[in-house]
């Protein structure tokens, strides 16, 4: 089924569930959109913590009977798939209070926007990320805001909340922590929880990109007019590795073979494969390689 099928499919699922259709933004193009936007069925990830994204673009809800708490929100034309995985899942759209959004680009916050106004949540964001959120857009010093205002717009949301490095924000008994991972943005944010069953409890990281991806021109290792991001961009991706890290999922799931986790998974083994205490040092070690190429590339320029 093509995406415009799936999206009227989805809307179609809200409305029979007795629901406000929800009212899905412009769909956004890119070269990869309709590879990350392909529908997925949601799922349990552990205790109350459900994967509700499409395959490319990761969402998760966290559900309590005092309300949710979204984390991303994908492309405009992810929206209405996210919507319809909490509905199959059972829950409502509108018992979402609070959007935590990981950076402001996007294919992570253009489907956000349509989200809360179907919930009436508070997005909550970093400071530079509801900077992005007012602007619809990259804020100036990202990374990628070289590839242009038309390439990185999104629709706009105002009045977000902001938080700061180790805040927790709550919905009756959930609480979750923020984590400031400046460097593939300026304002990128990694949260953590706990989700509990039966009294066992593990440690959730939701991932933000740690990746050194740049428009042409940019460079890490700062220039005249720009000081260096190297230090900075490193210390986060330590944050990232030294995280309480029992189930990681990633911002693009991809990043962690999430659907090979759910083949896995389907063969019913002894030991779940989302658990993995390792992920977080693991994905942090092969970050810090990576920015290292990047800076060795930039000091040959």
């Amino acid at each position: 089924m093509s995406t415009p099928g799936l999206i009227a499919l989805a809307i179609s699922l809200l409305v029979s569930a007795g629901q406000s259709a929800l009212r899905p933004d412009r769909s956004i193009k890119c070269s990869s959109c309709d590879e990350w936007n392909v529908s997925i069925e949601g799922f349990k990830v552990f205790g109350n913590t459900y994967y509700v994204g499409t395959a490319g673009l990761s969402a998760l809800l966290i559900t309590s009977d005092q309300g949710h708490i979204l984390l991303d929100g994908g492309l405009t034309q992810s929206a209405p798939l996210v919507a319809a995985n909490i509905v199959k899942l059972g829950f409502k759209v509108e018992d979402i209070k609070l959007i935590l959004n990981s950076h402001a680009h996007y294919d992570h916050a253009a489907g956000i926007a349509a989200l809360q106004r179907a919930s009436g949540a508070t997005v909550v964001s970093s400071a530079s990320g509801a900077e992005g959120f007012a602007l619809g857009n990259a804020v100036p010093d990202d990374p990628q805001a070289g590839f242009g205002k038309a390439e990185n717009a999104f629709p706009a949301v105002n009045n977000v909340r902001v938080v700061k490095d180790k805040d927790v924000v709550r919905v009756g008994p959930l609480a979750v922590q923020m984590h400031n991972t400046a460097g593939h943005t300026p304002g990128s944010t990694t949260w953590t929880w706990q989700s509990c069953v039966d009294g066992k409890c593990l440690n959730l990281v939701y991932a933000d990109s740690i990746s050194a991806i740049a428009a042409p021109g940019f460079r890490f290792t700062g220039d005249a007019k720009t000081p260096s991001r190297v230090e900075q961009f490193r210390n986060s991706i330590a944050t990232v590795g030294e995280l309480p890290c029992d189930i990681m999922i990633t911002t693009h799931p991809m990043a962690t073979d999430l659907a090979g986790k759910l083949k896995k998974r389907a063969a019913k083994p002894a030991a779940d494969p989302f658990i993995d205490p390792q992920a977080c040092r693991v994905l942090a070690a092969n970050a810090m390689k990576a920015l290292d190429a990047r800076v060795a590339e930039e000091s040959k320029k």
